[in-house]
Parts: structure tokens; sequence; C-alpha cells
């Protein structure tokens, strides 16, 4: 039998009630329940952000049996640095025809939590520190999948930046730094491309379990954005499964041995749960069944070769070149083997994925050196350091100080290819990292090898940002090659000779000091409770804030061109009451052009800012960016728009999003401190009219049309003090910060009476 839409209403009335509790928990650990009498089928859900992970046996209680051959991709971190929503909905379509060819109806992921702080040790799995990129670019993804016929499972909602205590930690995180930093991308992609699920996160929010928060599950997801599909918990997320159901939780997973299913049953015979809320969440797994059936009747096949290629494609847009002086790359094909060696295990050894619950097993693996050696490069290499997961390879046996001392010998008046980066064990899901460095033997063996070689050339395989202020002297060029997947080695060559240039851009800053990024203050927290204390001054808004320096900046990414900004226009109109959250207010214009002698990619990105705001405000924020290829020579122009939800901040006063009227700073560059063209232009909006009360402070009072003068009358003698012809301005400065209830009660005014600003209050405060 298929279950379809249409079948939902009498499956409901024809289910028992232990069958509907049934339905809202797994069968085992990564299938839902079926009910055989009723001819509803189980369907299967598994992990995969940038590949399928199906297991391919039976299921275990932790689901870490082998997985079937899968396209691995690179992780999140090197999609989210490609800045390249087409490639995105690309790899999203492959990724999809491979979840259903193994008859698969969710996929889970992406992941698009911010990164607070680069030590988070699951930062591999997320796109960007940067809300508006991360949207940007998870809702290709989820389109693409999604046009398969399968599901996405859009991770981790929400306010889940660490791992550290990660199943009970309490994010204590104001409102507004929740609206403007954590809640965006998500957000986006479920306004722009309706994912089929939602994954509510581990942790507490301000002391709620995000599996029963109704204000997030509820009134944020559902009835302000719209979200049509089910909520399922992270596996073992949840805490209390009645609440859970009313609150919208509607799919708990894995299994919980009948446990939760039976509490379900009884909430609901006692009355504590109401049989509506628990018909609401079983339509909602009903719904996910059904939709599942009609593409899994046809589940088609998977072309290995042309997704190894596309993920070649990938790794080679992620890439980052950090640093080229004087040319060192790309290096001349027809005298490699005799003037270049390769240095360090990683080239032999790929670290291409993260570790955790997101390994996939790929249907290929290809090294640098392999890769090297295909193209008929038979370059001198030098293992240099020990790799624990590299333990049977030859050399492994030896010590750190032999391997070390057999490479400088090797690079010895050559170019030196390094390949270095962060073991398995540094980065993972589970637990965060302690530091932002490189093993201590990766950075001996660069300054040992740069002190002999002709020219040094690093290529870092890591999954999140890497200290460099210490050792990026000793290197003539550094590419970030992030976790490039299972065809991350030919990608890497392929940017080593030219034959791809580097495209990709910093979706993450590199800080010099992690003592510089604001969120280490409070950051993992303590006893449960982990401080939002920066507020919404992370990554490169908060370093920019305090003026840190910093190695590389967000959006930095150089290629093996140059490229030129000029002929900014700015075009802006008022913001008025009639103007919608999507109407365009501003338009930004420019043109790129290619100044130098090959083709490339230029990234042009817009950065909006508010330099007279009375609010807190990062100097620079990202609303915009684009992806231009550009051949030698070649100009082209570039137009952003602003709409007036780009120009809004959260009012914690209305509780809405508002426009403030002020300058507004519009700014295009190659990244967040290399911004060329600039333009400062009025921008007009309503002025808020905050509701008063008698904790409204004068000035508040006064400075409202209507009610200031109104007050000021009120208030007699002392009122004249705030009138434009002030007898005393300086003691008006001193008092306008005082609510306005004090002045009856600290006898401040005779004529203004507890009774006459009762009486002002009930005719200005409401409107």
């Amino acid at each position: 039998m298929v279950v379809t839409v249409s079948d939902i209403p009498r499956l409901l009335a024809e289910l028992t009630l232990e069958e509907k509790a049934s339905l809202l928990s797994g069968s085992d650990f990564w299938h839902t329940q079926a009910v055989d009498r009723l001819g509803i089928p189980a369907v299967m859900l598994t992990d995969g952000p940038h590949g399928l992970r199906k297991q391919a046996g039976a299921t275990d209680h932790l689901g870490l049996n082998d997985s079937v051959p899968a396209t691995c991709f690179p992780s999140a971190a090197g999609l989210g640095s490609t800045w390249d929503p087409d490639l995105l909905r690309r790899v999203g379509q492959a990724l999809g025809a491979e979840t259903l060819a193994n008859d698969v109806a969710v996929l889970l992921g992406p992941g698009i939590n911010m990164k607070r702080s680069p030590l988070c040790g699951r930062n591999f799995e997320y796109v960007a520190e940067d809300p508006h990129l991360a949207g940007e670019l998870a809702a290709p993804l989820v389109e693409g999948i999604q046009s398969q016929g399968v599901g996405t499972s859009l991770k981790h909602f929400a306010a889940n930046n660490q791992e550290t205590d990660r199943m009970r930690i309490s994010a204590e995180v104001d409102e507004r730094t929740l609206r403007e930093i954590y809640l965006p991308a998500f957000e986006k992609v479920v306004t722009r491309a309706q994912p089929w699920t939602v994954m509510c996160s581990y942790n507490r929010i301000n002391g709620t379990y995000a599996s029963q928060d109704p204000w997030l599950l509820t009134d944020v997801l559902r009835s302000e954005w719209g979200f049509e599909g089910l909520v399922v918990s992270d596996w073992g997320a949840v805490d209390d499964r009645v609440a859970g159901v009313a609150a919208g939780l509607d799919l708990e997973m894995p299994a919980s041995d009948g446990i939760n299913d039976a509490r379900v049953v009884e909430a609901v015979r006692s009355g504590d749960l109401a049989e509506a809320d628990l018909d609401r969440a079983v339509a909602r797994v009903l719904h996910l069944v059904a939709r599942s059936q009609a593409a899994r009747a046809e589940p088609g096949t998977t072309d290995h070769e042309a997704n190894h290629a596309l993920a070649r494609e990938a790794a080679t847009r992620a890439a980052v070149l950090l640093k080229n002086d004087d040319g060192a790359l790309p290096l001349e094909r027809g005298s490699l083997p005799a003037t270049t060696v390769v240095i360090g295990e990683m080239a032999r050894t790929p670290r291409y994925q993260g570790a955790g619950s997101s390994q996939v097993n790929p249907t290929r693996l290809v090294s640098a050196l392999d890769a090297l050696r295909e193209q008929g490069l038979d370059v001198p290499f030098a293992p240099g350091y020990v790799l624990a997961e590299a333990s049977t390879a030859v050399g492994q046996e030896r010590s750190d100080v032999d391997l070390r001392r057999e490479a400088v010998e090797l690079a010895t008046g050559r170019t030196a290819v390094l390949f270095l980066g962060l073991p398995a064990i540094d980065e993972s899901e589970g637990y965060d990292r302690a530091h932002l460095d490189l093993p201590a033997s990766h950075i001996a063996l660069l300054a040992d090898v740069a002190a002999v070689a002709d020219r040094t050339i690093v290529l870092l395989s890591n999954g999140s940002a890497v200290a460099v202020a210490d050792w990026q002297e000793h290197a003539d060029a550094i590419l970030e090659l992030w976790l490039g997947g299972q065809a991350g080695g030919p990608a890497a060559v392929d940017l080593l000779l030219g034959d791809a240039a580097p495209s990709g851009r910093l979706a993450e800053s590199i800080p010099e000091r992690l003592a510089d990024v604001p969120a280490q203050l409070n950051f993992p927290g303590e006893n449960g409770v982990v401080r939002y204390g920066e507020g919404i001054f992370i990554g490169y808004r908060g370093l920019d804030a305090t003026g840190a320096a910093v190695s590389y900046p967000f959006g930095h990414g150089l290629t093996y061109t140059t490229f030129a900004y000029a002929d900014l226009a700015v075009d802006g109109g008022p913001v008025t009451e009639a103007t919608g959250a999507d109407d365009v207010v501003v338009r930004v214009r420019a043109v790129v052009t290619n100044t130098g002698g090959r083709a490339g990619a230029a990234v042009p990105q817009l950065y909006v800012g508010r330099p007279d705001s009375l609010l807190a405000r990062a100097p620079r924020e990202l609303r915009g960016f684009a992806r231009l290829e550009l051949a030698p020579g070649e100009s082209r122009p570039v137009e952003f728009t602003l709409t007036r939800r780009d120009l809004s901040h959260w009012d914690t006063v209305t509780r809405g999003w508002s426009v403030e009227p002020g300058a507004l700073e519009v700014s295009v560059g190659a990244s967040s401190r290399d911004l060329p063209l600039r333009a400062v232009l009025p921008l007009e909006a309503p002025a808020r009219r905050a509701p008063l009360t008698g904790y409204s402070t004068i000035g508040e009072w006064v400075a409202d049309p209507e009610a200031g003068p109104a007050l000021i009358g009120a208030m007699g003698e002392f009122g004249a003090m705030f009138g434009p012809d002030s007898p005393d301005a300086s003691m008006a400065a001193f008092l306008t910060s005082m609510p306005v209830v004090k002045v009856p009660l600290m006898g401040m005014s005779r004529a203004l009476t507890v009774e006459t600003l009762e009486d002002l209050i009930a005719r200005y405060g409401t409107r």
C-alpha cells in the first residue's frame, strides 16, 4: 500500500491511541515506525550533510556500523567557502539522487549554526560565521536535494554553537542576538526552500530545551516563518516527550524502546496532553511518509563518476588562497619533478572529512600524491611527521625528529610543497578544540624546511580556522583546502599546477589571537550555562568592532589574477509605513574588472553600516555578494539590492523588525576589510515611537512630538527646564535619563501629580 496525503484523515481516525504514540518515535536508530495493519510503512532518515551515510547492514544502538559507499563532497566549511549558490544547488542535486537511489527518505543536513567560536568542534559541519552567507548558500543546497524527491533536515535549531556539554548546556542569549545572528539563516532557508524537516538541537535556550520550546518550534518556526514540515529531534535530544509534543516536536529519534510512547499515551488519557496535539504531530509524520513515496517508487541509479567529478570541482572552488607572495603559485608543470618535493603525510594519507556522525564511506579516495603520479609527475616525497591515522604507512614507525630531518634534506634548494593540517583527533563532533594551533611537529617541520628550501608552499587540511600568525612568514604561499572530500587530492593538484585557479573566499575570519575573539570571554560556559555576552558581535562583527588585527579577514581570498572595483552608484528611497519587508529600498551598482593576465572568479561583497546609530552595531555587515567569472581585461557590472528587511534591526521594545533613520554606509569590495568603494546616504524611515510608561525617561517623553509638549506643560515651572528655551540646559541634560514617575514621587514638580501622570500615560502611552 502507498500512503498518500489524502489518506491522512482516514488513518488518523483508524489508528489506536497506542499506534498514534508509536508513530512519534523511531522503530530503530534510523527508521520511523510502521503500522502494518494500516499499510503505513517505515521510512529511513540518515546522516549526510556532505554525503550519504547509510548503514550497510542492521542498525546498531549508536548507528555507527559501516556505511554504504557514497560520494564524499567537501564538508560544509569548504562548501561555505565557495560563495557559489549555483555549485551548492548542483551538489544538492547529486546528494539527493544518491539518497533516493539508496531508498532513504530524508538526508540529515545541512547544518547552518553560526561559528560563534573557532573552537567549536563541529565547525567543519557548519557553513559560515555570517547568517546572510549561510542562508544564501544553504537554501539552494536544500532545493537541490529536495528536487530529487527526498527531504532534508535543517539543523541544529537553534543556538547549537559548541560541543562542550552540548546535551544539557543552556545558551543564555538575548532576543535581539537570536533574531539578528542565530535565527536568520534558518528563517531564510525555511521561507525560501521549505525543508521537509527541521532538526531541533540538544541544548537549552534560556533554560528551556529546544525540543520542548513552544516559542521556538511553534511561534517562530511555524507561525512567523510558515514552516510546513516536520520537526524531528536530534538523536537523543528529547527531555520531556509530552511537553515536546505540545510544543511542536513531532518525531523523536531514535526509538526510546517504548518508554516515551507510553508516557504520551498516559498523558492523553489523563488529560495532560490534548489528543489534538497528538493528532497534529501524527499527521505531520504521515505527511512525511506520504511525500516520500512517489520518488522512492522509482529510485533510479547513481552516476558515481559524474559525482566524483563534481566533488573535485567543489573541492577546487572551496580552496582559499590566503597568501601568494611573488606569484609562488601556480607551479611550472614542466620543471616539477626536478625542482619540487612534496612533504607531509597528509599528501599521502588525506584528511578529507570530519569526525563523528557525518563520516562518509567514499566511493573513491585519491590523495594528492596519487593525483600527481596519475599525471606522470613522480615528485619526491617525505612524510615529514607522524600522523596517527596513517600508522600503517611506510615510515610512520619512525619519530617526528627523524622524519623532519629526512624532509629537510630532501627540500634543500628546491620548491617544497608542504601538506599540513589538523589530525582527526583535533576536531570532532562531541568535543570542542582546546586551541587554534597546528600540531607542533607541523610548525617545526615548516620552519626547518623553509630555512633550506628555495620556495615553500603550504597546503592546509582542516575543518575550521587555524592560527597562522606565528608561522606564515615561513611560507611563500598558503592554500587553505579545508576538508576537501574524496576528490580533494586531485583538486589540490589542479590548483598547484594552475589547471584551475583558486576562487574560494573565507566564510570565517582567521584571527591573530584566540583572545581577540569576543565570544572567548564566555566560551564554553560553566555549570551548565553559557552566556552569549558578546551579543551580536561574533566573527568579523566582533573583530571589526574591537579593531583587533586579523591574519585574514572574512571574505578574503586571492587567485591567480587581480581585480579592480570602480564606479560605485547608490540609489535609495525612503522607508515608509507602506514599505514591505521584501520591498527594495536601496540599489547599489559597481563595476568589477579583471586587471591581470588570467581568467578568474571575483566575489564582490556588499556591506552596510550605520555609523550614527543609537544602537550597539557592528561597523559593517554582509548584505550581498556575487560571483563573476572574468576573462583577462574583462569588466562586468554588478548590482545589489537592499530590502527593508536587509536594513532592519530587531527592536526589543516593539519586538519586531524596525529600520532606524539616519546615515547608511554602503561598501563594496573583496572582503570585510578590503572595501575600496564606499558611499554614505541618508536613510529616511519612520521614527520609532515606543510605548510611553511611567518608567520611560523624561527625555523619551520630551522627544515624542505630541506627548513631549503635554508633559512639559503638565510639569509647570519644572517643565520649562526641558523646553527649547531652557534656563538651565546642563541640569536638563542631567535629568533627562530619569524615569518620569520619579518627578511626582520625589517632589520635583507639584504640578505633576501621580494622577496627572496616569492621565498622560492613558492618553499617550498606548498609541
